[in-house]
């Protein structure tokens, strides 16, 4: 059966963590570089030269993770979602604060999986909003999967069975309630923010060239355990009228060909408009995997798809995606934000 997966009106969605920052190149209509929206909005003037400054002191940084803030439009009705929170809380602060985004109009996080590069700055946004919190201020609740490892470690090539460290700690449910986040689990598919955002459950492994993540180890009755198949993970889709479907995955362990293939089996008759996030494609021993992906999501989305390779996809990868898209594969960063409007 096909989830209920409303249409909505719009979509926005801002880069808040990210790997890079992109300020120089051509976008699209939509899209708009951190830099502009600087200087669109208030920013410091030279006194002398009646000029605008680039405050870059005041300015996002990248960081090694992923945070995307989408806004869904349905029926008169804005919903807040944060997608993942980055590695830590500095730099999510920071680019919050440098966006001017207002963190009380967040009411859900949701985690795509139990790695710190998108986890670490949950407790932080928490903080930030009760400091803000006011009568007006609505609940937050943290979407995440139920099955929280005690650690995960990694083992690098060629052999991939020693573990030479382990991430930090991922929040405890514990503190993100103490930090008064509402705290719901979910294994199974299902729709958030007045069904206008689709979050996956397991996503099926079918590609045969996506082994995911080699290297994987998780802690497990006082031993490591090799873990390539990060099971917890999710992506989150959002169908826009006549655009089709906006997918978010945040690092594709399970491959971003078998995040596609999942969303076309759910969403049937629905087109693919644009594939953003970490493609996990980025290292030597990923090399070989490049290219039967770059060629599936040619195939298996529409003539004027968009992609958007963030986070762990790669110098390489990224190459590839843009010789086989063309201008729709855009360079995007930190601080860059996108409407969809409907069609």
């Amino acid at each position: 059966m096909e989830p209920n997966l409303a249409k909505v009106d719009w979509l926005e969605f801002v880069i808040l963590v990210d790997n890079s920052i992109e300020w120089m190149s051509k976008m699209p209509p939509g899209y708009t570089s951190e830099v502009l929206g600087h200087l669109r909005n208030q920013p410091p003037i030279d006194p002398k030269l009646q000029v605008p400054i680039l405050d870059l002191d005041n300015y996002c940084c990248g960081a090694h993770g992923l945070a995307v803030l989408l806004r869904t439009h349905r029926d008169g009705q804005t919903y807040h979602t944060l997608f993942d929170t980055g590695p830590e809380g500095k730099s999510i602060a920071r680019n919050l604060d440098s966006l001017k985004l207002d963190i009380r109009n967040v009411t859900r996080i949701v985690l795509s999986h139990w790695h710190r590069d998108h986890s670490g700055g949950i407790l932080e946004v928490l903080k930030q909003r009760v400091a803000k919190q006011d009568d007006s201020t609505l609940p937050i609740t943290v979407d995440l999967h139920p099955n929280r490892p005690i650690a995960r470690g990694i083992a690098p090539p060629p052999t991939f069975d020693r573990v030479i460290a382990r991430l930090p700690d991922d929040p405890t449910f514990e503190e993100i309630q103490e930090c008064k986040g509402v705290v719901e689990r979910h294994a199974d598919a299902h729709t958030v923010q007045g069904d206008t955002v689709f979050v996956s459950g397991e996503i099926p492994r079918v590609a045969e060239w996506e082994k995911g993540l080699l290297g994987g180890m998780r802690w497990i009755q006082d031993a490591w355990k090799p873990e390539p198949d990060i099971l917890d993970e999710r992506y989150v889709a959002v169908d826009v009228v006549g655009k089709g479907i906006i997918v978010f995955s945040a690092c594709s362990h399970a491959g971003i060909c078998n995040v596609v293939l999942d969303v076309k089996k759910r969403f049937k008759d629905r087109p693919i408009h644009a594939v953003v996030g970490g493609l996990h494609l980025a290292g030597p021993e990923l090399a070989q995997r490049i290219a039967p992906t770059v060629k599936f999501l040619r195939e298996n989305t529409g003539s004027s798809s968009v992609v958007l390779p963030l986070h762990c996809t790669g110098l390489a990868a990224k190459v590839a995606l843009a010789n086989a898209f063309g201008e729709f594969c855009v360079p995007a960063g930190v601080g860059i934000q996108v409407r969809i409007p409907a069609a």
